[in-house]
């Protein structure tokens, strides 16, 4: 049997979610013996879609068997799906609602389907860390994910629907990396709002934003400021062990959401899809969890 040859495509290399993707990407394909080729997008959805199209249009003995990746834009790219199961490529997309899947799995001989965290919940957690670390309420400066993608749109709408009433959100935008992040809050600090508000939490919809802001407030000059804004608790998402984990332990965050890497599971259900023959679920979500468990968690204020 020839050898099963996979092209995973990722957002970017500066996330550290998106390198514990590689990574289990990396140890799915050394354990099922796939060519596997990593490439990432760099944030560009034009980019990550044209480097798609290239290989789906290659020679046929250079084609991979599938694609894994996870979607840069506010699409997941429906033509290029069409494309790659047109050309019998199995596909599956990572944490994000792709809603021509359904009627593609209708007519395709390859495999289609998605692989998400569940967002929503991962929301929910965090919602229920901003209640545990303000049990009187407060304001809460939240750095979301690109506002076109649906995973950031979720962990909103997750965050929103079990925050209690009494704690307030002010939303900035990032693009998921420490460095747009520490862009965004040098930006607001410029704001003549910002120096009236009253926050009490930094909350990120994952750790590279929420370290972010933290290195854009270090930079303040203005000494009692900086120390103001450093004692508030920072929270973020992903909850990875070399990361977001240890940063909590450090002190740096007060606490993050776990959200398990699944590109390992959606190589793994490509595998048994293309080498078996098994039919696979049209989605498969992973489960989250608070680091550390909610009720762990202490009253903290500035």
């Amino acid at each position: 049997m020839k050898k099963l040859r996979i092209l995973v495509s990722l957002t970017t290399n500066d996330n550290d979610y998106q390198i514990e993707q590689a990574k289990s990407a990396e140890e799915a394909g050394r354990r099922l013996n796939i060519e596997l080729q990593i490439v990432y997008a760099e944030n560009d959805a034009i980019n990550q879609s044209t480097h798609l199209l290239r290989a789906i249009q290659a020679p046929q003995q250079d084609r991979p068997d599938g694609i894994v990746f996870e979607p840069v834009g506010g699409t997941a790219l429906p033509q290029v799906a069409k494309a790659a199961v047109t050309a019998n490529i199995g596909w599956a997309v990572l944490n994000r609602e792709a809603n021509y899947i359904a009627d593609l799995r209708h007519t395709s001989k390859a495999p289609i389907f998605c692989v998400s965290n569940d967002h929503i919940e991962i929301g929910r957690i965090q919602g229920r860390q901003f209640a545990a670390l303000l049990p009187k309420g407060g304001n809460v400066l939240y750095v979301q994910g690109p506002s076109e993608n649906s995973a950031a749109k979720e962990r909103t709408q997750g965050m929103m629907s079990s925050k209690p009433p009494n704690i307030q959100i002010t939303t900035l935008k990032g693009q998921w990396t420490e460095e747009s992040s520490m862009r965004t809050i040098r930006s607001w600090l410029k704001l003549s709002t910002s120096r009236k508000a009253i926050i009490d939490l930094v909350g990120a919809q994952d750790d590279a934003m929420a370290i972010g802001a933290r290195k854009a407030f270090q930079e303040i000059a203005n000494e009692s400021e900086r120390e103001r804004w450093l004692k508030l608790p920072f929270t973020g998402c992903d909850g990875l062990p070399k990361t977001g984990a240890a940063w909590v332990t450090s002190g740096l965050l007060a606490a993050t959401v776990f959200a398990p890497p699944n590109t390992g599971q959606a190589i793994e259900m490509l595998y048994q899809a293309l080498s078996k023959g098994e039919q696979q679920p049209e989605r498969a979500l992973t489960v989250p969890s608070s680091i550390p468990p909610i009720a762990e968690l202490k009253p903290k204020r500035a």
